[in-house]
């Protein structure tokens, strides 16, 4: 038999034991609350995560610094390109290397992107597990406008590895301008009707003002970043203390709340995602077109490689759709020129033998790339607060170690206090004003 549990152990005589999960639809499969309830008074509670272990940070040792970039997509799968960025800019640190104006421009706009779809995620499912269904309709719904300009930048809308290290994967579409202008106005309505739906609702302030407080100190003591943080009146944003990218150029506010409870979390997030709309257009602005693909005859690379040995000018290779954007005169703007840490142009790859060869050699084991040995730390504003990458190198072609700094554990590492002494239902809206994301917070 398993030996009983903390909670378990502790438990007063007459109170009953009741597990929240990990099956409840409020838990999403990855966490499991355990309760000891005096009638619907929850006088004590137990936590458990472990239901989404992906071996994030033992998987990584044994992968590419290239390669493992597709893991980071899964840790805050709502707005993976956070992920990447965070990852990226941790191994560029390592490197020295720097990145293109354009490039940090577009790296900009891609994250506050998946940051807007993140709150917008967070609260549809606080709002719908609370009872507010047509709230979670008119949040999805702008989630989906802003998905789409996701999708149509990287290929796809939620597992992208679209930010690589060195720069990005490919440049914006030619009509990008337009399809962020119309996510950015759609989406400002969609904020605009839910505020009128919720912010004085009676039944959704009756449960959340007041509810699943905590104080700026302990909130600091559990090691709280992001919008939960300044819930609490903290006004920490890694974007101004320790400003990265092009955030330094750029106008925005901090918002912050006074009690630190389910209604300032809810509210913080709100005012957040008109900040990041606000930096949508700043940098929208800050962009220049891309510039045009010179003139001359396009070829088709089978072409290329028959007439390779005679070609000595001016043929341009046509690359195949999945790859459009990433055109070899297009990646002085997109990737950095220090060093071999972007992947080598296709159109050489397709034409010439050396640029096949160092196309082999980028990728091939125990080459590619090659940070110097040493340790290094760097952190972005995620989603749910300080994403942090904290990388050891030995100087081969893979981490010796990885950890992630996840904002989620410190978070609902709270969780118990939260509730003690809260009824029953308290917990689902308190649970789903703190946003844990299973594939962060267990990797």
């Amino acid at each position: 038999m398993a030996s009983p549990t903390r909670l378990e152990r502790s438990a007063r005589p007459g109170s009953m034991l009741l597990n929240m999960g990990p099956s409840h639809p409020a838990m999403h499969g990855t966490m499991r609350i355990m309760l000891e309830l005096d009638a619907e008074r929850i006088v004590n509670a137990e936590c458990e995560i472990g239901y989404l272990h992906r071996g994030f940070e033992k998987t990584c040792e044994n992968k590419t610094w290239f390669n493992l970039l597709v893991y980071t997509d899964r840790l805050n799968y709502v707005s993976p390109l956070i992920n990447n960025l965070g990852y990226a800019m941790t191994v560029e640190k390592m490197l020295g290397v720097a990145v293109p104006e354009r490039a940090q421009l577009i790296r900009v706009l891609v994250s506050e992107l998946s940051r807007v779809a993140d709150h917008l995620t967070c609260l549809a499912a606080m709002a719908m597990e609370s009872g507010a269904f047509t709230v979670f309709l008119y949040l999805i719904k702008a989630r989906e406008y802003l998905w789409d300009v996701v999708e149509f930048t990287t290929g796809a809308r939620m597992t992208t590895s679209y930010i690589r290290i060195g720069g990005v994967r490919a440049d914006l579409h030619a009509d990008w301008r337009a399809a962020l202008a119309a996510a950015v106005a759609e989406t400002r309505r969609v904020l605009k009707d839910v505020s009128g739906l919720l912010d004085n609702n009676s039944i959704f302030v009756g449960r959340t003002r007041g509810v699943g407080a905590i104080s700026r100190e302990d909130a600091l003591s559990y090691g709280w970043t992001g919008p939960c943080l300044r819930s609490t009146g903290v006004p920490y944003d890694v974007r101004k203390a320790r400003p990265y990218l092009v955030y330094d150029r750029l106008s925005f506010d901090v918002p912050v709340g006074e009690n630190g409870d389910n209604y300032d979390r809810y509210a913080v997030r709100m005012r957040e995602m008109e900040q990041s709309l606000r930096i949508l257009e700043q940098a929208a602005a800050l962009l220049p077109d891309a510039p045009p693909l010179p003139d001359g005859p396009v070829i088709e690379p089978e072409e290329a490689v028959c007439r390779s040995r005679r070609r000595r000018a001016v043929e341009r290779v046509r690359l195949p759709p999945n790859l459009e954007g990433s055109e070899k005169e297009r990646l002085p703007g997109l990737a950095t020129s220090d060093g071999p840490v972007t992947v080598p142009a296709k159109e050489d790859t397709y034409t010439t033998m050396e640029g096949l060869i160092g196309h082999f050699l980028f990728f091939m084991r125990g080459k590619g790339i090659r940070p110097p040995k040493g340790d290094v730390y760097f952190s972005v504003e995620g989603g749910n607060g300080e994403l942090g990458f904290y990388i050891v190198s030995d100087g081969t072609d893979r981490p010796y170690r990885l950890h992630l700094r996840a904002p989620c554990l410190h978070i609902v590492s709270a969780l118990e206090e939260l509730i003690k002494g809260r009824l029953v239902a308290d917990v689902i809206p308190t649970f789903g004003s703190l946003n844990m994301i299973g594939g962060e917070i267990d990797r």
